[in-house]
C-alpha cells in the first residue's frame, strides 16, 4: 500500500499549490522574478503566466539576455521593450546582477497585461514601468532609450515602417522566427539572413539562430 504523509493535490487547488510552490522556490533562490510570479498567480488568476514562462519562452529570453551582455555590455540608462507582455524579460534583466539598468519601459498594446506586468515587477518600483501603447504611436526620440528590444517581430506587418520611427544610432535587439504555421505570426522569416535583410540595420553586432522543437528563433543586435 502506498504511504504518504500529505494528502494528494487536487486539480481544483492548482492555483493554491502553484502559489505555495513559487513562494518556496522564491525563498530558496531569492529571485524577485519568481516571487513576482507567485504574486501574479495570487492576484491575477486569469493571467496566462504559465504560457508566458514556459521553457521555450524562457530559453529565448535567456538567450537574448546573455547575448546582450556578451555583445553590448551591462550598462543601460533606459531600455524600451516592445510587446513586453507580462514584463518577464524586464524582470530577468533587472534581477540579473551583471547588469546596471537605470530604467525599463515595457510597452504592450493589450491593456489587460499592464497590471500583471506591474505585479510581476513590484520588486523594482523605481526602475520598471508598464505602459499600454501601440508601438507605432510611441515617440522614440522623446523616450530617449539607449536600447530598444522587440522579440516579437513576427507579429509586425511592416517591420521597416516601425524601425524607421526609431532615431538613427539607437541600439536594438530584435527577434523573429520561422514558425509560419502559427496564425498570429504574420511576418515570419525563413533564415537569419532574411531577417537581417528585412531589419536593414546600419550595423550588426550579432546575428544568430536558436533552434527549438517546432521552430527556429532568430536574433539581431545592432544599431538603426
Amino acid at each position: 500500500m502506498k504511504q504518504t504523509s500529505h494528502p494528494p493535490c487536487q486539480t481544483s487547488d492548482w492555483y493554491e499549490h502553484a502559489f505555495d510552490l513559487t513562494r518556496g522556490i522564491a525563498t530558496y533562490t531569492r529571485s524577485p522574478l519568481i516571487e513576482g510570479i507567485g504574486r501574479v498567480i495570487a492576484k491575477h488568476p486569469d493571467a496566462h503566466i504559465a504560457n508566458a514562462f514556459n521553457h521555450k519562452q524562457v530559453a529565448c529570453k535567456v538567450w537574448a539576455r546573455d547575448t546582450l551582455f556578451e555583445v553590448a555590455g551591462p550598462s543601460y540608462g533606459r531600455i524600451a521593450i516592445l510587446g513586453g507582455w507580462y514584463g518577464i524579460l524586464g524582470a530577468m534583466l533587472l534581477e540579473d546582477r551583471r547588469f546596471d539598468v537605470a530604467a525599463i519601459d515595457s510597452f504592450d498594446i493589450d491593456a489587460d497585461v499592464e497590471a500583471v506586468a506591474r505585479t510581476l515587477n513590484a520588486a523594482f518600483p523605481e526602475k520598471f514601468r508598464a505602459v499600454t501603447a501601440d508601438m507605432y504611436a510611441i515617440d522614440y526620440a522623446a523616450l530617449a532609450a539607449d536600447l530598444v528590444i522587440n522579440t516579437s517581430c513576427e507579429h509586425i506587418a511592416d517591420l521597416k515602417a516601425w524601425r524607421d520611427r526609431i532615431p538613427a544610432g539607437t541600439r536594438v535587439l530584435l527577434q523573429s522566427n520561422d514558425y509560419f504555421s502559427e496564425p498570429t505570426h504574420i511576418n515570419c522569416v525563413a533564415s537569419v539572413d532574411e531577417f537581417a535583410k528585412q531589419a536593414a540595420l546600419t550595423t550588426v553586432e550579432f546575428a544568430g539562430a536558436l533552434p527549438t522543437k517546432k521552430y527556429t528563433r532568430f536574433m539581431l543586435i545592432g544599431t538603426i
